[in-house]
Formats: C-alpha cells, sequence, structure tokens
C-alpha cells in the first residue's frame, strides 16, 4: 500500500484563523516553560554551589533531579488527560510550573530547592506531552503541522530567553535595595531571581488557559457532541465541522474502551515502532550533548556575541531560526521530506565534526559551520517534526496514553545521553563520540522511508483509517 494516505477534499470555508493561532500559541507557552526551565538551570549552578557548599554529588543531583519529576510526569498525564481532558492537566502543569519558580525563588535550605525542582520537573513532564498533543487535535488537518511546530519554537524562544535573562540578572546583581529580602533575590543570591522569573509566563499560561476550549476530539470521545461541534464551527466553519464528526463516528470502535493494550495489536504496530522510536532517536543523536559542549567550542573559534552570553546564545539563536524552516514547510513539502534532509544533514555534521576533532581542528571557522549546521538540521527536522508525527499516528481513544509513551522514550534517551556522554568523551574521545552519535542517528533515515506514511493534509480520523488498511491489505498479500 503507498505509503501516501488519501487526501481529504478541501473544504471551503470562510473563517478566520485568528482563533486558531490564538489558542494554539496559549497550549505552545507550555513549550516555552518547558524550554526555560530546562535551560535556566544552566546560570544558577555555581551560584547555588557557593551558596549552599555542595560536592559533586550534591551539584549533580541539582541539575538532574528534575528529570526524575520529568519521568513521573510523563508516566500519569496521558492517563490524566485520557480521562479528564487535556485542557486540566494543562492547568495543573501551569499550576506545577508556577509552584516550582515561587518555591526556588523563596526556598529555605537545599532540600527544600530540591523538592521545588522535582516539582517543575513534573510540569515539564506534563507539557512535554499534553501541549503537543492539545495542539495536534484542535488544529485542522490542513494546518496541523505548522501549529504543532509552534510548540518546538516556543521551546527554542523559552531557552534563548532564559539564557539572556540569566545573563542580565547576573550583570545586574547590585546590591543597592532596601528591601532585605529583595536584597537577597536580586542581588546576593541572584539564582533565586533567575528561577523564580520564570513565574511570570507560567501564571500567564494559567490565566490564558481558562480561556481556552477542551480539545474537540477528546470532547467526541466523551459523548460531548454538541460542544465539540461548536468549537470546530469555531475553528473551521460548518461544513468543515459536520466532515470532522462523521469522520471520527466512522473510525471509532464502540466496543473500544481506550485500553493501551490496543497499540500492541498488529494493526497498530507499525504505529507503535515510530512512536517510540523517533523520540528516543532524536535525543540519542547527541543534541544535548553538543548543546552543552557546543558553546565551548564556540567559544574557542573566536565567534561569541559578547562575554556573557557566549556561545549559548548563538546556539539557540540557529536553533530559533531554523525552527521557522519547518513553521513554514512542514504542511506545504510533508514530514517525510524534512525528516530524509535533517537526519541526513545531522548525520554528515556528526561525521565531519568527529572528523574534524581527529585531525585536531577544534577552533576555526569549520568547527563552527558543521557544529551550528548540525544544530540547523534538527532545528527543521527532528526537533519539530518528531512531535508532529507523533502527535497524528495514534488512534483518537488511546491518544493521550500512547502520546505518553512515545513522550516517555524520549526522555530516557535524554537521560541515556546525559548520563553517558562524560563517559564516551573520556573513554573514547571526541572523534568516536560524534561518531558514535551519527551511528545512532542513521537509524532514523530507515524508520522514515520504511515506517513513518506521509501525512500532511490528513485528519487523523483519516490516518487512523490509513493503519487499519494497510494491515487488512498485508494480511491479502500473505
Amino acid at each position: 500500500m503507498s505509503k501516501v494516505i488519501t487526501t481529504a477534499s478541501t473544504i471551503g470555508t470562510k473563517t478566520s484563523n485568528i482563533y486558531l493561532y490564538l489558542v494554539c500559541l496559549v497550549a505552545a507557552l507550555g513549550g516555552f516553560l518547558f524550554g526555560f526551565d530546562t535551560a535556566v538551570i544552566s546560570g544558577t549552578v555555581s551560584l547555588v554551589k557557593h551558596d549552599f557548599g555542595l560536592n559533586a554529588v550534591s551539584e549533580g543531583w541539582f541539575v538532574s533531579c528534575a528529570l526524575l519529576g520529568c519521568i513521573i510526569g510523563v508516566s500519569f498525564s496521558g492517563k490524566l488527560s485520557d480521562k479528564y481532558g487535556r485542557k486540566i492537566v494543562l492547568i495543573i502543569s501551569a499550576i506545577l510550573f508556577l509552584v516550582s519558580a515561587l518555591g526556588c525563588m523563596f526556598s529555605g535550605s537545599f532540600t527544600v530547592l530540591i523538592l521545588f525542582r522535582l516539582i517543575g520537573g513534573l510540569g515539564i513532564g506534563v507539557a512535554s506531552m499534553v501541549s503537543p498533543l492539545y495542539i495536534s487535535e484542535f488544529s485542522p488537518s490542513r494546518f496541523r503541522g505548522m501549529m504543532v511546530s509552534l510548540y518546538q519554537l516556543a521551546l527554542t524562544l523559552g531557552i534563548v530567553l532564559a539564557y539572556f535573562s540569566n545573563a542580565y540578572l547576573a550583570n545586574h546583581a547590585v546590591d543597592t535595595y532596601s528591601s532585605v529580602s529583595v536584597s537577597k533575590i536580586f542581588s546576593a543570591e541572584v539564582w533565586r531571581a533567575m528561577l523564580g522569573l520564570g513565574a511570570l509566563p507560567a501564571a500567564i499560561f494559567l490565566i490564558c488557559l481558562f480561556l481556552v476550549p477542551e480539545s474537540p476530539r477528546w470532547l467526541l470521545l466523551k459523548g460531548y457532541q454538541q460542544k465539540a461541534e461548536n468549537i470546530l464551527i469555531k475553528i473551521d466553519g460548518a461544513e468543515a465541522a459536520q466532515k470532522e464528526i462523521e469522520a471520527f463516528n466512522s473510525v471509532l470502535d464502540n466496543n473500544d474502551e481506550g485500553s493501551l493494550r490496543e497499540l500492541f495489536t498488529p494493526v497498530y504496530r507499525r504505529a507503535l515502532w515510530v512512536g517510540l522510536l523517533l523520540p528516543f532517536l532524536s535525543q540519542v543523536c547527541g543534541i544535548n550533548a553538543v548543546i552543552y559542549y557546543g558553546p565551548r567550542i564556540l567559544e574557542q573559534a573566536g565567534f561569541t556575541l559578547n562575554s556573557a552570553l557566549g556561545g549559548q546564545v548563538t546556539i539557540g539563536l540557529v536553533n530559533v531560526v531554523f525552527t521557522f524552516v519547518a513553521i513554514f514547510t512542514v504542511d506545504k513539502w510533508g514530514r517525510r521530506p524534512l525528516l530524509f534532509a535533517g537526519i541526513g544533514g545531522a548525520v554528515v555534521s556528526l561525521i565531519i565534526i568527529g572528523v574534524l576533532f581527529a585531525l585536531g581542528v577544534t577552533s576555526g571557522l569549520w568547527i563552527l559551520i558543521f557544529i551550528l549546521a548540525f544544530i540547523a538540521c534538527f532545528a527543521f527536522s527532528f526537533g519539530p517534526v518528531c512531535w508532529v508525527v507523533v502527535g497524528e499516528i495514534f488512534p483518537n481513544a488511546i491518544r493521550g496514553k500512547a502520546m505518553a509513551l512515545a513522550t516517555l522514550s524520549l526522555w530516557v534517551g535524554n537521560f541515556l545521553v546525559g548520563q553517558l556522554t562524560p563517559i564516551l568523551l573520556e573513554e573514547l574521545g571526541s572523534s568516536w563520540t560524534f561518531w558514535l552519535f551519527a551511528l545512532c542517528c542513521s537509524p532514523a533515515l530507515w524508520l522514515t522511508w520504511k515506517l513513518i506514511p506521509e501525512t500532511k493534509g490528513r485528519s487523523l480520523e483519516n490516518i487512523e483509517a490509513y493503519w487499519k488498511e494497510a494491515y487488512q491489505d498485508s494480511l491479502k498479500k500473505h
């Protein structure tokens, strides 16, 4: 069977897209908080270490404790979002972010600081799954790739703004405040202000979430057809809404209780493999290792914006700029072409970086070009398209649970790279480490070629029906 799914007819309705953009932007704030919370820690480590007198183990726990919260958050977010709705779980994530930011700012001991970092990790885990899920279900098929890519754009913006805010607060930490408590936060222990600043976007996210509707597909799944229809009409007009509802009902199995076991049946086996492997491979390609070690390489190359920001912002800005490539092309060119181009470019860049290390060329223009080339390739392919694909491929009844499983796979890959990279660099050296990343990245090309169908412009129900048709075709061939 062809990998291209039958195209649904274009619905000619005269509706404004402003409502769609506003709602998706609100949901994408979950990605902004994810990026901000992940990156803001970089500017606080040395300060917290000094103020609390941390040893190496405590320092490592401060940096990595949020990851434990992420894994726990992902584990319960899928079941909660399928049972109670996407909106309420997003609200929970906003509250977790807000509590974490304020708690870290006013924490009186290292133990309390760790507790609130764990709470922040819960928020990251929840938002990393539910935000792209909500956007995917809310968006019309012809805009879905662009809308879900907004989540990745918000994430990259959160990272860059965390770097800028850290640098600004560090450079303006002067002891001129009359209030002792204010002076402690913004001067003597400025890491409190760095972590606490996240409360502002978290509060905005929380307030805005009360103004957006529930996912129409979740409402349909729970039998609230009139509410779902009203939302769909507002998004895309009455005719499109009617067709969406008919398509949803045509693939809904009335006997389906929404068990995750359905995902392990032969019908959805390909979807399961894609959902587990694509997020995992997006992490073991070494993106976090390159982002971590990249700034030092860029600074050695003499390429810095200024002494405070250095290569971090350079890499962050390249990440943001090339995410726009995905936003403007993913619904025009499709998911597969972007994955082929980006993954292929990433593999080549990693191989060349390894060669440059082997030759001792660790400063100057060439290492700069290929570090930034790798970041750019990731930014328009793996970064956003991974979220787009895993938000599309799972059946309606279990999409929340299935996406939680896929997101957990991403965090496992993230954890492995974070733990193993220092060991690999020490035991194998830089060249073989980057070549190993290239080797780990390569299977994603096979995955894209063999298992991932082209889904641009297709409704979620059309994609769900495709898996069933593909399975029936495979039975006929055998």
